[in-house]
């Protein structure tokens, strides 16, 4: 019974140093090392200051900026504590009320766009915390957000495909990064006052 006991006890050891230690310290080591920016948040940096992430949403209502996803997450959008999507099927009475209620705010903010509104500004993704939208999405947002800035449509649009990023790896959606495409923005307003 000792000698069963005291394996069990050194297998234990073992397998803390080994899975517990040695495992995660390599991971982190190999993250930093090969990773750093992801590894560290894809924290986005203006002028000596963190302003977002890259990989976390974040909340714009004026109409002067692009609108992200809608966030799912509670008490407010885009808490990464409570990651999460709604969990409403599409035939759910809820998950429609919201749907044309954000229709409606849409159009209440832009009364002359008259495309169809694209499906990834009335429904939240998986986790609630999407930082990306469709192009498509964002070209359907030119019009209010130049009229805002008093500039040119012509010139947000072409900021707009600017930003287009492509699918990641052999997978997924060509996007828009909504902080970033807001701060090239502020960037291009600054840049027109002059």
């Amino acid at each position: 019974m000792a000698k069963t006991f005291r394996a069990a006890l050194s297998l234990l050891a073992l397998f803390t140093v080994l899975f517990g230690l040695a495992y995660p310290a390599l991971v982190t080591g190999l993250g930093q090392w090969l990773f750093r920016a992801k590894a560290n948040g894809s924290i986005i940096v203006v002028g000596g200051r963190p302003v977002g992430s890259a990989l976390v949403g974040q909340t714009f209502s004026d109409a002067g900026f692009f609108w992200g996803r809608a966030s799912a997450t509670s008490p407010g959008p885009y808490n990464a504590a409570a990651s999460t999507g709604s969990n409403l099927g599409p035939a759910n009475p809820a998950l429609l009320a919201a749907v044309k209620a954000r229709v409606a705010m849409l159009r209440e903010a832009d009364p002359g766009n008259s495309a169809p509104v694209p499906v990834d500004l009335v429904t939240a993704s998986a986790s609630g915390l999407d930082p990306d939208i469709s192009p498509q999405a964002a070209l359907f947002q030119v019009g209010r957000v130049a009229r805002a800035r008093g500039l040119q449509e012509s010139v947000v649009r072409r900021l707009v495909r600017e930003q287009v990023e492509g699918p990641s790896g052999l997978f997924g959606e060509r996007r828009v990064n909504v902080l970033r495409l807001n701060l090239a923005l502020e960037r291009l307003a600054k840049t027109e006052a002059r």
